[in-house]
């Protein structure tokens, strides 16, 4: 570091030291996808000149003339730099540089001896000196947090991590298109709520001095996009930011992505077919196929998603509950006993369901499958199934043995709703930290009449390392949380 910082200093004494007049007019990959076919011959006969701005990533200096790699966004190219072409002075200039530098030339496309497509420099200035030399190995658990942690040199000397966040943005991309071809509205709601609703979570709380008033990072968008289907905006949906104050994991970081969507005049069987057919259509836009590999194992998104329900999954993963009558709160709590879990004695029959499914079900089902008829006693926003009033139509997508959608038939019952409110604010006041609270203005909304409507929450995070084949959700988020340094 020291050595550069001198010659940084020297660049400072001579005036030429972060200049900001240099234009590039093309990328390294653009010049290999237009001109990566053409031969020696016609690249010789008429010269196509292009300037590029970009990171130093190698050098092989030969005497006279040396060959470099730079580095853009969207990838590298190789420059020709020779002491005939820059005069002496400028190319002893090159030759000081330092890997890590950011460089502009200009010069003309060739084909070399290799048949490498080329720019042969014509003139080169530093643009931005690197002070600090990249790292030649990034790999292995000992620099997972560092990778994380510095970001931006993650992002330069790894090409995997580039790649990663370029199917993430086209991921979103996707998504996003889809929904707003079939007619969909995208909103924004309010970041910081009053009550914290939409998901049973343990929410972050701040403070607003100026009005002295306790408020919280939503945890999700769902009551305040339903209020606008309300509204009448009847296909709505918001690509959104969300907190949850709980455990870090591979797969849980306190800040996250997810996708919501509403739609009314639908129900739960229409939004699992719109979310097969965003996932089939992300997956086709950020990697050209829907048959994918994750983790070792391949995983179909074209075949049709298969559909069952939380019971019939506990018996199939289950022989010994195969007969068992799955709503007797005591054959449940036998089980939980056996699996060693734990069960309050406050939990009813869906709840103990739900930590067996989850405990013996979730981690096998690693091709796409919708989990489906998910107990009311977990479900407080979905709606009551009309032959079955102790479950709710709502599904769960499940995928390499995780949860990474969540939607049902919305509940649109103002009393209903206040009830299942209550019961939350009870369990609250014995001490659960994730239940939700009452929301007086979302009762008051219902009253007015909301339609019937599906709502589907869907994981960005989850579904990028899914796409992108990463073991773990920091991978998958350019920043996410660590403990500080």
């Amino acid at each position: 570091m020291q050595v550069r910082q001198d010659k940084l200093t020297q660049w400072r004494h001579e005036g030429q030291a972060y200049p900001n007049h240099f234009r590039r007019d093309a990328l390294a990959g653009d010049l290999h996808g237009r001109y990566g076919d053409m031969g020696a011959p016609a690249l010789e006969q008429e010269p196509i000149l292009a300037r590029l701005g970009g990171r130093l990533m190698t050098r092989r200096v030969m005497g006279k003339a040396s060959f470099a790699d730079i580095q853009d966004q969207s990838g590298r190219i190789q420059l020709f730099v020779s002491r005939d072409n820059l005069g002496e002075e400028a190319y002893a200039r090159f030759k000081a540089l330092d890997f890590g530098d950011i460089i502009g030339v200009e010069g003309s496309l060739f084909r070399t001896k290799t048949g490498e497509l080329s720019l042969k420099v014509h003139s080169l200035q530093l643009l931005s000196k690197a002070l600090r030399p990249l790292p030649e190995k990034w790999h292995g658990l000992s620099d997972a947090e560092t990778r994380f942690r510095q970001r931006y040199v993650d992002l330069i000397v790894t090409e995997s991590a580039r790649r990663t966040f370029q199917i993430r943005a086209e991921t979103v991309a996707a998504l996003r298109e889809g929904l707003r071809q079939r007619g969909f509205f995208e909103a924004e709601t309010p970041m910081m709520h009053v009550i914290p609703g939409g998901a049973t979570a343990r929410p972050f709380m701040t403070h607003h001095h100026a009005l002295d008033m306790t408020l919280y990072l939503r945890i999700a968008p769902e009551l305040y996009l339903k209020r606008l289907v309300v509204g009448g905006i009847e296909q709505v949906f918001e690509i959104n930011r969300n907190f949850r104050n709980e455990g870090v994991s591979t797969r849980h970081n306190p800040e996250f992505t997810m996708l919501e969507w509403y739609q009314a005049y639908a129900d739960y069987r229409d939004a699992m077919d719109l979310t097969e057919t965003l996932i089939r259509a992300a997956a086709e836009a950020s990697l050209g196929t829907t048959l994918i590999q994750y983790q070792g194992q391949e995983i179909d998104l074209g075949k049709a998603f298969v559909r069952m329900s939380v019971a019939e999954s506990v018996r199939a993963y289950n022989p010994d509950l195969a007969d068992a009558d799955l709503r007797d709160p005591q054959v449940l709590a036998d089980k939980l006993a056996q699996l060693r879990m734990p069960c309050e004695a406050s939990w009813g029959w869906g709840k103990r369901l739900i930590e067996i499914f989850e405990k013996t079900v979730e981690g096998n089902l690693q091709q796409p499958t919708f989990i489906t008829e998910y107990p009311l006693e977990v479900s407080p926003l979905a709606r009551r199934n009309d032959l079955d009033e102790e479950v709710t139509d709502r599904f769960e997508l499940m995928i390499a043995g995780r949860e990474l959608a969540n939607g049902f038939s919305e509940l649109n019952d103002p009393e209903d709703q206040a009830a299942r409110f209550r019961a939350q604010v009870e369990a609250k006041d014995a001490g659960d930290e994730e239940a939700m609270f009452y929301d007086a203005d979302y009762i008051r909304a219902l009253e007015y009449g909301m339609p019937p409507t599906a709502g589907v929450g869907l994981g960005i995070d989850r579904l990028v390392m899914l796409l992108a084949d990463q073991p773990s959700i920091r991978e998958v988020i350019l920043f996410p949380h660590l403990r500080p340094e």
